[in-house]
């Protein structure tokens, strides 16, 4: 049994003379092919749903309908589905039917792929430069303690410097934020 929201026979009612007949047609081709989908209003128009994602929706304009299938990749789009001024323009049923069971392939397939994790960033090589001025135990265990990115943090900004005159106050000001327990961005962290 479809799952009719009183909100999208309102929609239809509001809309041109022209367009109920489309909207309607649309509406109960949906129904007959994909039986459990869900009807929403969504971004103000109407939508149907299949397990919580989107599947198609249509709206109704001045002077022409719309219906579109969500992450269609059809070549050319939307094509005759995209200003429909009557029903005699309503593209053929086939047509409708193959694009929704496309559709329908396409929630299926997404669902089930997932995005690959990424691999942590690898902590990059210490210089001995900074290695030599961790040399107060306490200092080197706090240090050690930290994080892997707040290490690697601290490892590149001091990397990173393009004068060995930089390199030097960047290895005295880390030791410094170090041995109070900071972390290489503690000014920007919220308390």
């Amino acid at each position: 049994m479809p799952t009719i929201d009183p909100r999208i026979d309102a929609h239809i009612a509001k809309a041109g003379e022209f367009a109920r007949p489309v909207l309607e047609r649309f509406r109960a081709l949906v129904h007959r092919e994909i039986p459990d989908c869900v009807e929403a209003i969504k971004w103000g128009m109407p939508h149907f749903t299949l397990r919580g994602k989107n599947l198609a929706g249509m709206a109704a304009f001045k002077a022409h309908v719309s219906v579109f299938f969500h992450h269609d990749e059809q070549p050319g789009g939307t094509g005759p589905f995209r200003k429909i001024a009557s029903l005699d323009q309503f593209p053929d049923e086939e047509q409708v039917i193959q694009r929704l069971h496309a559709a329908v392939e396409r929630l299926s397939s997404a669902s089930t792929a997932s995005k690959p994790k990424a691999a942590p960033k690898p902590v990059p090589d210490m210089p001995s430069s900074f290695a030599d001025a961790l040399e107060d135990a306490a200092v080197r265990d706090r240090f050690d303690a930290m994080a892997p990115g707040q290490r690697r943090e601290y490892i590149e900004w001091i990397v990173e410097a393009k004068t060995v005159t930089t390199r030097k106050k960047r290895i005295v000001q880390a030791v410094e934020w170090i041995g109070e327990g900071k972390t290489r961005n503690w000014e920007y962290q919220k308390c």
